[in-house]
């Protein structure tokens, strides 16, 4: 039932180019409903940048599509979805606007009314500056794991951040934002259970790839899952108009909870059931910020029970981070450990595609969000002694 909340204009089979194909507008109508086609298909026709703007929500995705040229492997055509090119720097500029538009078509989100959900950053970010366009307050409960960074980019947005234990993980800062909406009234987003996220990634993030690669090979499409929308709701589009396409999900070695196998217990919250009632007992900590909560996301499930996963592939953090920072340095793409972490996994299932193959891997953010992670561990602000003997160089202006 994706996007027949959106108040798109159903379109015929005449006009459809995603698939390029009417026979498959036809199955995919029949799955779907031409309605919510018809969305697919308004938005894949528009998907570049305009010029200009009325407002910064406005600006939200038709993310670009680069190559990697350096890190990927002979015979093998790699490319990633740059997410950080959304105004506020990660793919979760397009779930803020989703669920804040349908809670407003819905009624359930008034004029100065307050927001509150539980977020790594990247979500608590993207929903403070849709707040801050539409007039709404936003509070943000995050646990004390997440990088100081994000706490301050919220707050510059006019948000109020309240940290929870870094040992109670997601289930600590979700049980908080639970218990503040219970409290007061407010607007509880519920990233992990709101449809209206994969429904939007249905309608934008999915029909961009295949716009993007419209008469154009694609064998693999790699992603980790943080809520699950772009998993979900993007990869059940892409399935409909390339059934051939494989898709690849990972997640932390870490925090193998999908490939573990044991089901997440759930429970409902406010009249709505999905919640999680527990964290997942396969969880442990890992440094992929805004992957792999310590539970399985109500909506990353209902995409598994699509079957839309043709793999899960395991990565381990210290391989995220380093490709991270191969990224930046050999491909001049400046992305967090979560886009190093899904471009890793690409490479690994390269190494086993045939010759010839065309992977894309989502990059969810930028590496400004990660300053005081472990990725910049390595990273000083002072001169090293190489800098030092350029500097030594010449005569002049010398800091010692």
């Amino acid at each position: 039932a994706f996007g027949t909340n959106f108040g798109l204009a159903p379109l015929s089979a005449s006009s459809w180019t995603c698939a390029g194909d009417t026979a498959m507008f036809s199955k995919a109508s029949s799955m779907l409903g031409s309605r919510a086609l018809g969305g697919v298909r308004q938005i894949a026709v528009s998907a570049r940048r305009r010029a200009v703007y009325s407002d910064v929500t406005q600006a939200i995705g038709n993310t670009p599509v680069i190559k990697v040229n350096r890190l990927a492997p002979a015979g093998i055509n790699l490319y990633v979805k740059c997410e950080y090119f959304n105004p506020c720097g990660s793919v979760k500029d397009r779930l803020a606007k989703a669920i804040i538009e349908d809670a407003e078509r819905r009624g359930e989100l008034k004029p100065g009314g307050t927001v509150v959900e539980a977020t790594s950053g990247n979500t608590g970010i993207a929903l403070a500056m849709v707040c801050a366009q539409r007039g709404y307050k936003f509070v943000s409960t995050m646990a004390a794991s997440f990088s100081v960074e994000r706490r301050k980019v919220m707050r510059m947005l006019g948000a109020k951040v309240i940290i929870t234990p870094a040992p109670l993980g997601g289930m600590g800062m979700v049980t908080k934002a639970q218990e503040l909406a219970k409290e007061h009234g407010w607007f509880y987003a519920r990233q992990f259970e709101n449809e209206a996220n994969p429904a939007y990634h249905a309608q934008t993030t999915g029909p961009e790839i295949l716009s993007d690669f419209a008469g154009k090979n694609l064998d693999y499409w790699v992603t980790g899952y943080g809520t699950g929308g772009t998993f979900q709701g993007a990869g059940k589009v892409m399935k409909l108009a390339r059934p051939d396409l494989k898709i690849i999900l990972s997640e932390p070695k870490a925090a193998p909870l999908i490939t573990s196998g044991t089901k997440q217990e759930r429970t409902e919250v406010l009249g709505k059931f999905g919640a999680p009632a527990s964290g997942h007992p396969a969880w442990t900590p890992h440094p992929i910020q805004g992957w792999t909560p310590n539970f399985i996301p109500k909506i990353t499930e209902d995409g598994l029970d699509l079957k839309l996963a043709d793999e899960v592939v395991l990565v381990d953090g210290k391989d995220a981070i380093d490709t991270a920072m191969a990224l930046s340095s050999q491909e001049g793409i400046f992305c967090g450990i979560s886009g190093g972490a899904t471009v890793a996994t690409a490479i690994e299932v390269a190494k086993r595609a045939p010759a010839g193959s065309t992977l894309l891997a989502m990059i969810p953010d930028t590496a400004e969000r990660y300053l005081s992670t472990p990725l910049f561990a390595q990273i000083d602000a002072d001169m090293n002694e190489e800098e030092k003997e350029i500097m030594r160089s010449t005569p002049g202006q010398h800091l010692e």
